[in-house]
């Protein structure tokens, strides 16, 4: 069985770089990594024609597409029966490809697989913020070995706090191409595209062996974006809406969790002292709205 791995780049030339190295360093080899460039970065389309592996494949955006519709243009492309949508500037550990593969041999018909992930920082280094902290301690299901989710506890769980690392997943690739990246969303389109899937009644299998390096920097995209209060503009939006959907569905424990949004509550919370240091007064007033301000839009 291939996997394909989708790999849409922006960014830091080393990060990607280093990432296909990862890919080629797999101890399976029965992979074909997609990479679809959304920049100009003088070099890139040499760097990979010299590489020489007929597993790679690379082309480069004619216009750049923003991260949302290249995302999207990742996912079309996938051919084989299972996917994952690799981060520029996160790594795969040599076994990843072996175990995501077995895990899907034993589990045929989950969706989606969430192998073991540890955090680096931008210098490499295994690390253990705030955020992954409470990621594990608090919002991920407590369980040994594996576990497989579904249903409305599932997506009480995600809305709580989403304590998944999309990079690291494995897809059913029909399945992730069954439900599309939302074009309005920037920083939480994953999150929502899951919670798509869990509705539909798909499941996903949570496994403990450590296979991925997510990388967590201040300069990622979502990062950026939360500095700004924008990450939490589009998260209000979304959790108010999905709580309204979650009671058409006839979820009320998800309704509620998502009406409450209580992880990105808190993660405005602690994002408030650095907008008053910097006298973002836009960002205090954002943050101070989502983190402190009634559930509604």
């Amino acid at each position: 069985m291939n996997l394909d791995i989708m790999l849409p780049y922006y960014g830091d030339v080393g990060l990607l770089q280093a990432a296909v190295r990862s890919v080629i360093a797999q101890s399976d080899p029965e992979w074909r990594l997609t990479v679809v460039d959304d920049g100009q970065e003088p070099g890139v389309p040499e760097w990979f024609a010299g590489l020489g592996d007929e597993r790679i494949r690379y082309q480069r955006n004619e216009q750049n597409l923003g991260i949302t519709k290249n995302f999207q243009k990742c996912a079309d492309l996938a051919e084989h029966e299972y996917m994952t949508m690799l981060g520029t500037d996160d790594l795969m550990l040599p076994n990843y490809v072996a175990t995501v593969k077995a895990l899907a041999a034993q589990h045929p018909k989950v969706a989606i697989i969430q192998p073991g992930v540890e955090v680096i920082d931008a210098d490499g280094r295994v690390t253990n913020t705030l955020v992954d902290r409470t990621k594990a301690r608090v919002y991920r299901p407590r369980f040994t070995g594996q576990t497989v989710m579904r249903g409305e506890d599932m997506a009480v769980s995600l809305l709580r706090g989403n304590w998944l690392y999309f990079p690291s997943l494995c897809w059913r690739t029909e399945k992730m191409q069954s439900v599309r990246f939302r074009p309005e969303l920037r920083v939480i389109q994953d999150l929502a595209l899951i919670i798509e899937l869990v509705q539909m009644g798909e499941e996903m299998l949570v496994d403990d062996t450590l296979c991925f390096q997510y990388r967590r920097h201040a300069e990622s995209v979502s990062s950026a974006d939360a500095k700004l209060g924008v990450r939490f503009l589009e998260a209000r939006k979304y959790f108010i809406e999905t709580a309204a959907q979650m009671d058409a569905h006839g979820w009320p424990r998800a309704a509620r969790a998502s009406r409450r949004y209580v992880s990105s509550r808190l993660h405005a919370a602690t994002m408030l002292p650095g907008a008053v240091l910097s006298r973002s007064g836009k960002g205090i007033k954002v943050l101070t709205r989502h983190a402190f301000g009634p559930s509604r839009v």
